[in-house]
C-alpha cells in the first residue's frame, strides 16, 4: 500500500514512530489537533492517532473518504 503513514497527538507519545519513518505531527489542543489533519499530506494511508487526537477528531473520523485511522492504547 503506497502512501504515508503519519502520527497525530502529543509529541512524548509519538517520538519514537519517527524512527519507523513515520510523519509526526504534534498538537495538544483541539485546534491543534484538527489543524495537524486538515495538513495530512494527500497520499497519507494511516494515520496514527493518541486518545486526544481520536476525540477531537472524531466527527471527521466518520468521513468514508479519510485515511484509515488506528489508535493508541490509553
Amino acid at each position: 500500500m503506497p502512501g504515508t503513514i503519519a502520527a497525530i497527538g502529543e509529541l512524548a507519545l509519538l517520538d519514537g514512530f519517527r524512527l519507523a519513518g513515520v510523519v509526526i505531527f504534534t498538537g495538544s489542543t483541539d485546534e491543534e489537533i484538527r489543524r495537524a489533519w486538515t495538513a495530512l499530506p494527500p497520499d497519507t494511508a494511516i494515520v496514527i492517532l493518541t486518545p486526544r487526537s481520536a476525540r477531537a477528531l472524531e466527527p471527521a473520523l466518520t468521513d468514508p473518504l479519510s485515511p484509515m485511522t488506528v489508535v493508541l492504547p490509553a
